[in-house]
């Protein structure tokens, strides 16, 4: 019989959600599964700095008759799974007890059991529900998008808290602008347009967009069309629609399962045209790495996308190391400080973003590894956004310590929270950009 190991140094796996299975919702194995879940994270305690989820639920237990898990009732474990945002950082980084350890502890993937289970009952919020619709809302953004930035601009007060009373939305959160076009429109207009003479015939990607980029990030999307072309890879574009991030935060499986089935459909034809599918943004990397196959664990065409999708960072460091990049890199105008996003580095490929920009000559680089406290509507919404604040001002405060000029994220909501958390600490910096922008900026493209 083999004993069980007070951790392990075995990489850690994860099952496949299968969340059609029967005893995925029952409501007493899903009770169960909580108490057991929640009786060691209390005995060992090695996230409790990670998010709130883990004070409140030590709190808790600290406070109940016995100091145990018995001792409490199951409508006391909802502030638990709702301070959790799924960035999937005590799994990658402190629980010792993930699979294959026997206690196969994965606290993520249980608040998103939990969650789905108060979906079914109609207990999660509408307007965030609401929210999670990104390519239904952000056409209509982007068909008004200077109405609609004026209305939700954060200085126009009395719209804002018009929509603060209506939704919910907190009136401090700065919301993010749309384009007035979409980067699929702008790349048909103007990729043929750009070409420095350098050819690489052996590289070819298309580009998947991400809603964020497409609809309201035009100017990351431009930054590595242009590194791109730079550096002679043959780039096309896709943008089928959102790869279903919004949907896994609202515990919509099905949702998350027809976007995967929509756009993989899409970018599988290209992977068999000998194209690697770059994605522009953290959260949708790991979408179609890693959750995809978790939920589609028998569907050949999602297994074949997720060994053929790159982050833009890594992809342009693979260029680097593989055929190195064209001569033309400049010095920048001040040092940076990148965020490594929550869902970069839950992708566990390493720390892409500073690999990248350390091509850049003589650049000043650090690292910040803390979460941003944002979680989608987590940092939005009225009842989450103070959370969401208290979590991210120590991320805030080591950027600050760092006086780079300035902060870049693969997380364009991470960026936007820290960035607007400028007037409590202070953090120097022009803007929060994409890692890839800084590389087109060094590039004078």
């Amino acid at each position: 019989m083999r004993a069980n190991k007070e951790g392990s140094t075995e990489a850690p796996t994860r099952h496949p959600i299968d969340f059609e299975h029967p005893d995925f919702l029952n409501s007493k194995k899903l009770d169960d599964e909580m108490r057991r879940v929640f009786d060691i994270c209390h005995g060992c305690r090695r996230c409790f700095n990670l998010c709130d989820s883990f004070p409140k639920l030590f709190d808790m237990i600290d406070e109940s008759k016995n100091e145990d898990v018995e001792s409490l009732s199951s409508e006391q474990f909802t502030p638990v799974v709702d301070a959790c945002t799924l960035c999937d950082m005590c799994f990658m980084t402190k629980c010792p007890y993930v699979p294959p350890h026997d206690f196969d502890l994965d606290f993520p993937h249980l608040m998103l059991r939990y969650r789905t289970a108060q979906k079914k009952l109609g207990k999660l919020s509408f307007i965030p529900r609401q929210l999670a619709e990104t390519d239904r809302n952000s056409k209509l953004g982007v068909t008004f998008s200077r109405l609609i930035n004026w209305l939700s601009n954060i200085k126009n007060k009395i719209f804002r808290k018009i929509l603060e009373l209506t939704t919910g939305i907190d009136i401090r959160v700065q919301l993010p602008k749309y384009n007035s076009e979409t980067f699929s429109n702008f790349f048909k207009k103007n990729q043929s347009k750009l070409n420095f003479g350098n050819k690489n015939i052996s590289r070819k990607v298309v580009i998947y967009t991400t809603c964020f980029v497409n609809f309201n990030k035009k100017n990351t999307g431009i930054a590595a069309l242009k590194v791109l072309k730079k550096n002679g890879v043959e780039v096309q574009e896709a943008y089928p629609g959102c790869c279903g991030m919004p949907f896994l935060e609202q515990a919509d499986l099905p949702k998350v399962v027809s976007q995967a089935k929509k756009v993989s459909k899409d970018l599988i034809a290209w992977v068999e045209k000998g194209y690697t599918v770059i994605s522009l943004t953290a959260s949708c990397g790991l979408m179609l790495k890693f959750e995809w196959p978790l939920l589609l664990p028998n569907d050949e065409n999602i297994k074949k996308l997720s060994k053929n999708v790159m982050d833009i960072d890594e992809y342009v460091v693979d260029i680097a190391n593989k055929e190195g990049l064209v001569e033309g890199l400049k010095e920048i105008d001040g040092g940076v400080t990148v965020h490594h996003a929550c869902h970069a580095r839950a992708q566990n490929m390493g720390i892409k973003a500073r690999d990248m920009l350390k091509l850049i000559p003589n650049a000043k680089i650090d690292v910040v590894e803390r979460c941003a406290g944002h979680g989608g509507t987590f940092g939005v919404m009225k009842d989450t956004h103070d959370l969401a604040l208290k979590v991210g001002r120590p991320t805030a405060r080591q950027i600050k310590s760092k006086n780079n000029k300035y902060m870049a994220s693969d997380c364009p909501l991470a960026g936007k929270h820290l960035k607007q958390m400028e007037l409590d600490t202070n953090i120097s910096n022009d803007e929060a950009v994409h890692p890839i922008e800084l590389i087109a900026k060094s590039y004078r493209l």
